[in-house]
């Protein structure tokens, strides 16, 4: 039977690399692709893959975000990160979500074959060239800092902290998340008051340096 795998990715070129690697392999199926952190949690509830190959830094929502959603909902998909980013704060938050792997995007194409086969066999898997990044931070830090954004907000604030700082008006995010302007005010209002910010330009700069979501290029 083929390993059924959503690829998550918002750069059309990346999706169409890993799907062609990927369908070389005989026991291998893509059977859905997305583009944000939000059709990849819709997409898995429809799909119901073995893994999902996930990005990190999507827009409307996260990898971080739609991975811990994921996770919660198909207890038999698994998430492999795949990022651009070995900084420990992206790795540890992703494991933390419940990844089961983690692989940086210029990592090779057999590497990533094997890192799928061996989630999907049940066991995790971590790139080597983040691996000693994250036993060094645990061996370290063993608690998080109190003043990550995924220990001070909920995981409504963040959804809400990443759309504004993707400029989003608050009509926008409350049709985006399903909720009345109101209660995006009330949310927007709770965050700047728990990280002590007084503007929508001091919180997208966090919620950048936080990993939420990424600059302007």
């Amino acid at each position: 039977m083929s390993i059924r795998i959503l690829l998550a990715d918002d750069h059309r070129i990346v999706i169409e690399g890993l799907k062609k690697l990927l369908e070389q392999e005989a026991d291998m199926e893509v059977v859905g692709e997305t583009a944000n952190g939000l059709s990849a949690i819709d997409a898995s509830r429809e799909l119901l893959p073995d893994i999902v190959i996930m990005d990190i830094g999507m827009p409307d929502l996260n990898g971080i975000e739609a991975t811990r959603q994921i996770v919660r909902e198909s207890k038999g998909t698994k998430v492999i990160g795949l990022s651009m980013h070995s900084a420990e704060k992206y790795v540890k938050q992703m494991l933390k979500a419940g990844a089961w792997g983690y692989l940086l995007k210029d990592c090779a194409g057999d590497e990533l074959v094997m890192a799928v086969r061996t989630v999907a066999g049940g066991r995790k898997y971590l790139s080597p060239a983040v691996a000693n990044v994250v036993l060094d931070s645990y061996a370290h830090e063993p608690t998080e800092q109190g003043g990550s954004v995924f220990a001070v907000l909920t995981q409504r604030e963040r959804e809400v902290l990443q759309l504004l700082a993707e400029g989003r008006t608050t009509k926008q995010i409350g049709r985006s998340l399903h909720i009345s302007p109101k209660t995006v005010e009330a949310h927007r209002l709770r965050v700047m008051g728990k990280l002590n910010m007084n503007s929508v330009a001091k919180l997208t700069k966090y919620a950048v340096m936080e990993g939420l979501t990424r600059p302007e290029p």
